[in-house]
């Protein structure tokens, strides 16, 4: 109505009035491009969406995030955190993993982080570090012992690029959630850490 100039009373309610939450997910084809590597830009259209009303916040996600493929981890989640801010932005949602039971599996530089800051985690070795070094996480990755991954790109070194990639790709071509946003994985290792999947209400949408 704003757009086309009509009229319109001022809502009478703050944001902490909401009577519901709408949150839209995007969904990608990147199993279908063979080879493309699964980082999104700001140029990238996504190929569907899907908007989901919830109660609150973590409804909504999770009812959007589970519409469009994604999948609740149940043991184990792989973190890569990227730079140190990212790293930083990743801290409370590595202890709401931990205190859920998840298992925490992390490349180098995220399980020092994590382990300075008393968060236990299984260190992981990038397909780079060689083939003597164990855990790999491409190991793990194909055994399905990891659940959901969360790589953000630290730089654009090669190597960098090289072990992102196969890590990225991999959990592309396995099936495996993958996450390369610091600020959605974290929103929704909050929303399903914290309300369980059985506590989500299925309403019509003349209910909200």
């Amino acid at each position: 109505r704003v757009m086309l100039g009509q009229k319109v009373e001022k809502p009478s309610k703050t944001l902490f009035d909401l009577d519901y939450v709408g949150i839209k997910a995007s969904q990608f084809s990147f199993s279908r491009l063979q080879g493309a590597d699964p980082v999104l830009g700001v140029d990238m259209a996504s190929t569907g969406e899907v908007g989901c009303l919830g109660d609150d916040t973590n409804e909504a996600l999770l009812k959007s995030m589970l519409s469009v493929g994604h999948r609740i981890p149940k043991r184990s989640v792989l973190l890569s955190t990227g730079t140190p801010r990212q790293k930083a932005d990743m801290l409370e949602a590595a202890q709401q993993l931990h205190k859920a039971g998840l298992k925490i599996y992390a490349t180098e530089g995220t399980h020092r982080f994590l382990t300075e800051n008393g968060v236990p985690a299984v260190r992981v070795y990038w397909p780079g570090d060689g083939a003597d070094a164990h855990p790999q996480a491409l190991d793990l990755l194909h055994r399905k012992i990891i659940d959901m991954v969360v790589n953000l790109p630290k730089n654009l070194s090669s190597a960098e690029l090289s072990n992102g990639y196969k890590i990225r790709r991999a959990a592309i071509d396995l099936n495996i959630p993958l996450i390369t946003n610091a600020r959605l994985a974290a929103t929704f290792i909050k929303a399903f850490t914290s309300l369980p999947l059985d506590d989500i209400e299925i309403k019509s949408w003349d209910e909200y």
